[in-house]
């Protein structure tokens, strides 16, 4: 029987060591993210730019609803596991991929007849609609791959295995980097290039992801599944949270390329674009830590073990704050050089994002422990909770910013949304962790 790598003993070293895997893994995920939004930047233009942002939110959309069944399965994934119920877990995971499989279908479905007028709600001028349409199609006919990359790389932690996801996801990035060179530069096909270069990057780790759990004997394998329509709700609504966030994403996405067009024009969607990819990127990192560490919790809690849970939360927050300061301190020291590599040759795009790294960074100092507090109580089966703190934070607090802000101090007003958001988040996260702790102790 293989060891379940759940129930080792935790140390901060230990911690970090389970962690770092999924950490490398969304940070190296954010890296070929902005790889993609560099060589567009640089070898297409940037309409290209402005492309990719108004696409977003029809990505982010996707990778919402993969996020939901994903998190929230592998909380009752983690829950079984930790009550003894193996066969029950197997069950589990097999609906919830089955699950994916058929909600991909789905978007597929709609998205590609539907895909001009969507592009036509979500603010594609005349001037970007081509470049849109050529991106768009080839990222819903991939619909499939991202759904089920989301949906495999958070298995394999639960399933004790973070160092396959890990490495797989370097795999993929590294595919993803390669095409994006040959398909962009030599072959020249712009942001359409982009979007394959992607979509094969998901399709890796897709496939990679059906070949492992096939095998039998492991913690977390294929078998049979039973449709089990309560499970799968509570599956939906325990994952909503994260669902909650990258669908506010998308709303909070459009209404910065809507400021910004009537404010500037493409250059300043094109800035966004650069300001959305680049929070990504540093925000990965506690993205990669919560997912990570989410199964230890749901191990915990399903064994009914207090002691371990309070350890862990003391452990994640000490090592959320000292990453924090770190982020913070990175971007707001190297804010104008990442603007650079962004916009060398359109001096325009590169003011606007210059003065956007002056201010934004300052919600990487809270960003962190919002981020993990909303995780957390999806691991511990409180979707309600972790929806509310996700609802709040993506889309309430920077769609009051959005109109508020603006209006005061214009395009300084547009940078300031999301720290502003943060903070607000941060104040109820702090109650929220009060709360938990005082109910542990």
């Amino acid at each position: 029987m293989t060891e379940n790598a759940l129930a080792r003993e935790i140390t901060p070293i230990s911690l970090i060591r389970f962690t770092l895997p999924s950490i490398c893994m969304m940070v190296f995920i954010g890296i070929y993210t902005i790889v993609d939004t560099i060589f567009v930047a640089r070898f297409v233009n940037a309409l290209g730019l402005s492309t990719m942002t108004i696409c977003a939110p029809v990505i982010y959309a996707t990778v919402g609803l993969a996020s939901m069944l994903a998190t929230g399965g592998s909380a009752i994934i983690g829950r079984k596991m930790g009550a003894g119920d193996d066969e029950g877990a197997h069950k589990t995971f097999s609906m919830i991929i089955v699950a994916g499989i058929a909600l991909s279908a789905i978007i597929m479905a709609v998205g590609l007849p539907l895909h001009e007028p969507l592009l036509r709600t979500l603010g594609a001028t005349d001037e970007l609609m081509a470049q849109c349409k050529s991106y768009l199609v080839i990222m819903l006919s991939f619909t499939f791959a991202n759904m089920l990359s989301v949906l495999f790389q958070v298995s394999f932690i639960v399933a004790g295995r973070p160092t396959i996801g890990f490495t797989l996801g370097i795999i993929a990035g590294l595919l993803n980097i390669l095409l994006d060179y040959i398909f962009i530069v030599p072959l020249q096909m712009g942001v359409a290039g982009a979007a394959l270069a992607t979509s094969l990057g998901y399709l890796s780790v897709t496939i990679a992801g059906l070949i492992f759990f096939s095998k039998r004997g492991g913690v977390l394998h294929f078998v049979r599944p039973a449709l089990k329509w309560r499970e799968l709700l509570e599956s939906c609504i325990n994952g909503s949270s994260e669902m909650v966030s990258l669908l506010s994403t998308a709303v909070t996405t459009f209404l910065f390329n809507k400021i910004m067009l009537e404010l500037i024009g493409v250059d300043g969607v094109a800035a966004v674009a650069v300001m959305l990819f680049s929070q990504f990127l540093f925000t990965s990192i506690y993205i990669g830590f919560s997912i990570g560490v989410a199964p230890l919790f749901s191990y915990a809690y399903g064994s009914n073990d207090s002691d371990r849970l309070r350890k862990l939360l003391s452990m994640s927050l000490g090592f959320i704050a000292i990453a924090s300061v770190t982020l913070f301190a990175v971007a707001m020291l190297f804010g104008r050089d990442i603007a650079q590599i962004f916009a060398p040759t359109t001096p325009s795009v590169y003011k606007l994002v210059a003065a956007c790294f002056t201010i934004f960074p300052i919600s990487f100092l809270f960003s962190g422990f919002n981020i993990f507090t909303s995780a957390l109580f999806t691991a511990l089966s409180n979707g309600k909770v972790s929806a509310l703190l996700s609802f709040l934070r993506t889309l309430v607090f920077i769609v009051v910013a959005l109109k508020a802000l603006p209006e005061l101090f214009s395009i300084l007003g547009v940078w300031l949304a999301v720290p502003a958001a943060e903070f607000c988040t941060l104040i109820l996260a702090i109650v929220l962790i009060i709360r938990l702790g005082r109910s542990h102790s």
